[in-house]
Parts: C-alpha cells; sequence; structure tokens
C-alpha cells in the first residue's frame, strides 16, 4: 500500500538565522562608519526622514497582512486584502523596512544592500513556501499562483471581504516585532551621538 507523503512547511528557523547573520553584520559595519555627508545637511535630514516613513509603511503593512492570514498561515489559502495583489505581503512591507533602516543611517549604498539581500532572502523563502501550497493546496493555489504577483503588488487585483476575523494573538506578536523596526530611528541617532563626541571610532565612509 504507498502511503501518502504529507508536504512540511518551510522551517522559518532558517530565514530567521540568515536575517539575524546579515542584520548582526550591517549593524557592526555600520557602528564604525558615517556617511559622505555631514549629519547637518538637508540630504542627509531628508534621507532620515524617507527611512523613517518607510518604517512606518513597514509596520502598519505588516499588522495589515497579518490581520488576513493570523494563525492560518499554511493552514489555510488566504487570497484577499493585501494578499490579494501580492502573495507575500508580509516579506513585501519587511523588505520596505529594511530598505528604511539603511536610509536612517544615511547610506544609499547600505539601504541599496540591506534592500537587496532581504528581497534575495524573501524571495528565495517564497519559493520554498510556494511549493509546499502547491502540495497542500492543489489546483486552488495553482489558480491562485497563476492571477496573483509573487512579491511586487498589482493594486488592480485588491478586494477584500465584507466581514473577517482576526487573531488577537499574532496580531500583538506582529505589533512588538514591528516595534524593533521603530525602535532603530533612536538607536540610530544614538550612534550618530557617539560617533561625532568621539565615543565610536570612524574607519571609513560610505555614499
Amino acid at each position: 500500500m504507498t502511503q501518502t507523503v504529507q508536504p512540511k512547511a518551510f522551517d522559518q528557523k532558517k530565514r530567521l538565522v540568515v536575517v539575524q547573520a546579515c542584520s548582526f553584520a550591517a549593524l557592526l559595519m555600520l557602528l564604525v562608519s558615517r556617511p559622505l555627508w555631514s549629519e547637518a545637511l538637508m540630504v542627509h535630514e531628508a534621507m532620515e526622514m524617507t527611512g523613517l516613513a518607510l518604517i512606518l509603511v513597514c509596520m502598519f503593512g505588516r499588522l495589515w497582512s497579518i490581520l488576513y492570514v493570523g494563525s492560518r498561515k499554511n493552514s489555510e489559502l488566504v487570497t484577499l486584502g493585501p494578499y490579494s495583489v501580492t502573495r507575500n505581503p508580509l516579506y513585501l512591507f519587511s523588505t520596505i523596512g529594511v530598505f528604511g533602516v539603511g536610509l536612517v543611517f544615511g547610506f544609499i549604498l547600505a539601504a541599496l544592500v540591506l534592500g537587496c539581500v532581504s528581497y534575495l532572502v524573501f524571495t528565495l523563502t517564497a519559493q520554498r513556501e510556494a511549493a509546499f501550497l502547491r502540495a497542500t493546496f492543489g489546483a486552488s493555489y495553482l489558480a491562485y499562483e497563476a492571477a496573483t504577483p509573487r512579491f511586487w503588488p498589482d493594486p488592480r487585483l485588491f478586494h477584500q471581504p465584507d466581514e473577517m476575523t482576526f487573531s488577537p494573538q499574532a496580531l500583538k506578536r506582529t505589533f512588538v516585532d514591528a516595534l524593533y523596526f521603530l525602535a532603530v530611528f533612536p538607536a540610530i541617532e544614538g550612534i550618530e551621538y557617539l560617533q561625532t563626541s568621539g565615543f565610536l571610532p570612524t574607519l571609513f565612509w560610505l555614499p
């Protein structure tokens, strides 16, 4: 008798290890480097404010997404709200937030590198997750996959239900996670103060 092998969800711990390692490496680099332009220039302030705005977009976007998927991820196919315009809104908004973190530091190069690395990691993760979802939901997911972009959203596809339920626990966890993005702003301001005061060495300058 042939036994049916149940598909397994992608192990998120692997993704978290990669993201944490990249974040730690980026933090070490940014601690000993400074942007080419002075913190007093308008361009630096404009980059900081743009970065903060992107971090806020990340926070509210992730909260919006979790309202729909909640604790149902991998157990139910969610295709409404943010999931109607992109199959991976959580990864999309996280990438936006990481790019914003680079801008808050005042480095265009760092923002581009962090954004590209995040996009690569989340894209590879999304591919692995898609394989699981195809095996789990079959034709339903194949139809959804064919009609909905994997990453970059198509607003023309947006639709939402008249009523919905959500998981308070999942929303709370996502809110706490989002606070880490927001905490970056005062942390970076503190690092800049330590650098200008001479408490942290500047080993190199970046654009």
